[in-house]
This record gives C-alpha cells, structure tokens and sequence, in this order.
C-alpha cells in the first residue's frame, strides 16, 4: 500500500488546468452556465427529480451562474471540458470527495453534451483526472452509475472500473451501481493518453 499522508485538500483539483491531445479542462467560469443548463435540459427522464430542471425550469442559466461566482462556496473539482481545437465547452469532468466511495477516496464525475458524445471524449477527459489522482496520492477512484446508462458504462470499463460488489438499492429510477478502480502507482506507465498539467 502506498503511504499516503499530503493528500490535496478539496478544490484543489479545481484550481488545476490539466491538457490532453484534444481538451483542456480547467476551472468552471460563469460564461460556462449555459452549456450546464444545457445539460440539465438533456438529463434522461429516469434520473431524480433533483438532477433535472423543475417545473419553473430551475436551475436557470442565472442560477448556475450565480453558483459558479458564488464567493462563499468551495471551489469545485469538477472542471470544465473544452476543444483544444475550438474552445467549445462539451460539459464538466472531475472529482467529487463527498460522494459514495470509501471516507477519503475520490469519486469520479462526468457528463457531456449529446453532441459531443461517441467521440472518446469522457474517456480521454477521465483518463486525465485519473492521473491526476494517481499523482496526487490517491490509491482507488469510485464511480457511481445508473445501470441503464449505457454509454457512461462503457466509459467506465474502458477506465478500468468494475463493479464493487457494494449493493445499491434499487428505486424506482433502476439500479445505481456503485463501481471502483485501483489506481496504478506514481512509478507506473502511464494511464494512457498524455496529459499536461499545469
């Protein structure tokens, strides 16, 4: 087991501008609010109540960006996923440490546009904030995901996830698998594509 006693504190992450060959994914910026509201727009019917827009169409555009500058919340580790190429913002990718895996260990996070979907994306946005992880101490990442996403399933097998054996109870939106990952030591060949912090 790796010893593990400076791990970054909550948003550090967040403060951190990582690049792949295709994306750079950075800190969220107000100007980002409409591609997440667009994406709350898209959410599958099956998914909570508190994961979509509410009758009134909450959150709006003014909401999420009002949470973006938001002076007195943290810093989110989830970045925002953007075309080298073209500067297009697809959606968001990062950590979450508050989530269902084990007290300590990160749980990863990832949604994209419809658009920007089928294109290796996620998996290369993933592959960065896993390696991240691995160089900022962590040991496994957890995933949680609903047993119909098909296309977030992929993602994960791809990164190496598999399912934890931790039964989830099953609602009436299906059955959300709690998944997880041992991450590979600092030393290790690297996770796949490169990737450039900053």
């Amino acid at each position: 087991m790796r010893e593990n006693t400076s791990t970054p504190a909550r948003g550090a992450l967040g403060a951190t501008t990582l690049r792949t060959d295709r994306l750079i994914l950075r800190p969220q910026v107000v100007a980002d609010a409409e591609v997440f509201h667009q994406l709350w727009s898209e959410r599958d019917e099956r998914v909570p109540a508190h994961r979509k827009l509410n009758a009134e169409g909450h959150p709006t555009v003014s909401d999420i960006s009002a949470h973006i500058a938001g002076e007195e919340s943290e810093r989110s580790d989830l970045l925002s996923v953007q075309d080298r190429a073209t500067g297009d913002v697809y959606g968001y990718c990062g950590l979450v440490f508050d989530g269902n895996g084990a007290e300590g260990e990160p749980e990863i996070a990832f949604e994209l546009l419809r658009s920007a979907q089928n294109r290796g994306y996620a998996t290369e946005a993933a592959t960065a904030v896993l390696a991240w992880a691995v160089s900022a101490g962590h040991e496994r990442a957890w995933a949680s995901v609903w047993e119909w996403n098909a296309a977030s399933r992929r993602v994960l097998t791809k990164l190496g996830f598999v399912d934890s054996g931790q039964d989830r109870p099953a609602s009436e939106h299906g059955r959300n698998i709690l998944t997880v990952m041992s991450l590979p030591p600092m030393n290790a060949p690297s996770m796949g594509r490169k990737v450039h912090p900053e």
